[in-house]
């Protein structure tokens, strides 16, 4: 067994032990693994010990390292979970297969024009924001219900919701409240939850976890 293959193999566990405690199905929760920074000599071995889902902060790195490896793997599906740039929204809907950072009127804008032009819409998450951290993009909880609502009329299907936590504050109850506004605004998906918590998340409703270090091993 790779080294890749025991630290997938060792996340889908913890995965499936925190799903079993909160009586759910592990097969209801997706693993991203988060491959930014990181080169196709290194990604590889994870896809071939199985895994699927890959998430990249920036288009033009998954635009550098993605199209070969795809050719290799065409059931690979590719998440950006980085900020995204109004002026990427074309480039953004032809590469990813879902995008979890929809925070803004005018990104919704772009990506629905983007989305026509293409004739395909990605998953989308709207990324909301707890805290005051200037560095992380995100929707304010008093905004969502606008920003969901302009989405709906530009024609934009909202998947769910995603959230990055303030670093170093307990996680939970942020978990918890992101999956009570899924539920209020009836969205089925939460991507919620990293390395150092994606067990958390798990007991607290999240369907998709984005993992890096655990995978990738540390720098």
């Amino acid at each position: 067994m790779s080294e890749a293959a025991e630290r997938l193999a060792d996340v889908q566990a913890h995965i499936a032990d925190a799903a079993q405690r909160a009586q759910r199905r592990a097969g209801d929760i997706n693993l991203i693994a988060v491959s930014k920074t990181h080169d196709a000599e290194a990604i590889r071995p994870l896809i071939a010990a199985g895994q699927r889902h890959f998430g990249e902060n920036r288009v033009q790195e998954a635009a550098a390292k993605w199209p070969e490896l795809r050719a290799e793997t065409p059931d690979v599906v590719l998440h950006l979970i980085g900020q995204l740039q109004s002026n990427k929204a074309d480039e953004a809907v032809a590469q990813f297969d879902a995008i979890h950072s929809v925070d803004r009127s005018s990104l919704v804008g772009a990506l629905a024009r983007a989305c026509e032009k293409a004739g395909k819409q990605p998953i989308l998450f709207v990324q909301v924001k707890f805290g005051e951290e200037e560095q992380k993009g995100g929707c304010a909880v008093a905004d969502l219900p606008a920003l969901l609502a302009e989405a709906k009329e530009a024609g934009l299907t909202i998947d769910g919701l995603m959230a990055i936590p303030t670093a170093d504050i307990e996680p939970a109850p942020y978990f918890a409240l992101l999956d009570e506004l899924a539920e209020r605004h009836a969205l089925p998906l939460r991507s919620m939850g990293m390395s150092a918590d994606y067990e958390t998340a798990v007991t607290l409703g999240a369907t998709h976890v984005r993992v890096g270090t655990a995978l990738f091993g540390s720098r």
